[in-house]
């Protein structure tokens, strides 16, 4: 092993084996955030969190520092190497069997906030919950709510599940198999959903087309598969004063504000951090 002794304070002295400098050149061919993911991977093999390794002492290199380059090297997202990401006020247990959570996605939850305030809706439904990030982050956002997540997946289900337990919400959650809404006969006055809406023919970068479930990716040839099915789902699902907050790819609103419309629903837009139209907000008229 080899110590880091960079000039800036997360120090690395090159040595035998790969160190910081060396692993942000090489990442700089796949990242756009080489620098970022260096640290974070060797904090990682340290077992401290990155800002320990930035304001701490030198601390001698891992042998396995290597081997989770070697991993980001070939494309894997940090999220699967680390095993976790934030999202909204919550840490994540993430694996390739779910969506890594993305903070576009945090919209939802910012015109969730919007509408309801800080009293926040009674009941919450999370359709297609993978990890269980959008649900939890409204359990934790509104203490008073309870929610239900819903999967097609057996396996997505229990990291959602392993989520709710670790941040102490497991009381207010519950997880079901299901296809969407086909199965619920309740209402909900928020419905938070985050369907796959990317076309087939779509070609993507290596680490998400090669890691990330296809099944949360893909939606038909014109990425709209799923919102056909769950826009007339939702007037039967939603409480009267409710809403849905749906995800949408940045240049899909029109196509799906229409699928909405055709249900009866109001609908309107909402985006994200980059300006792009990323939430649609429908409600009853």
């Amino acid at each position: 092993m080899h110590s880091v002794t960079e000039a800036s304070p997360a120090r690395s002295r090159e040595g035998p084996g790969v160190g910081l400098f060396e692993a942000t050149r090489l990442l700089a061919k796949i990242s756009d955030t080489p620098r970022l993911d260096a640290e974070l991977l060797l904090a990682h093999a340290l077992g401290i969190t990155r800002e320990a390794l930035i304001l701490g002492e030198p601390q001698e290199i891992p042998a396995n520092f290597a081997e989770l380059l070697t991993r980001r090297l070939t494309h894997e997202p940090i999220a699967y190497i680390l095993g976790t990401r934030d999202f909204w006020s919550i840490s994540l247990r993430v694996t390739p069997a779910v969506l890594i959570p993305r903070p576009d996605s945090e919209t939802l939850i910012e015109a969730a906030l919007v509408h309801f305030g800080k009293r926040g809706p009674a009941r919450v439904l999370d359709l297609g919950t993978g990890s269980g990030a959008l649900l939890l982050a409204a359990l934790a956002q509104w203490p008073d709510a309870i929610g239900l997540g819903m999967d097609s997946s057996a396996n997505a289900l229990a990291i959602a599940r392993e989520n709710a337990e670790t941040l102490g919400l497991i009381a207010r959650a519950t997880f079901r198999t299901g296809d969407w809404g086909h199965d619920l006969d309740e209402h909900f006055d928020l419905i938070l959903i985050n369907p796959p809406y990317i076309e087939t023919s779509a070609i993507l970068d290596p680490q998400v087309a090669d890691f990330e479930p296809p099944s949360a990716l893909y939606a038909g040839v014109d990425g709209l598969s799923d919102y056909r099915i769950i826009a007339p789902q939702l007037p039967r699902l939603l409480a009267p004063d409710g809403i849905a907050c749906i995800e949408i790819g940045s240049t899909q609103r029109l196509a799906v504000s229409g699928l909405l419309a055709a249900q009866g629903l109001s609908v309107t837009v909402r985006k994200d951090l980059a300006g792009h139209d990323r939430c649609l907000v429908a409600s009853r008229k």
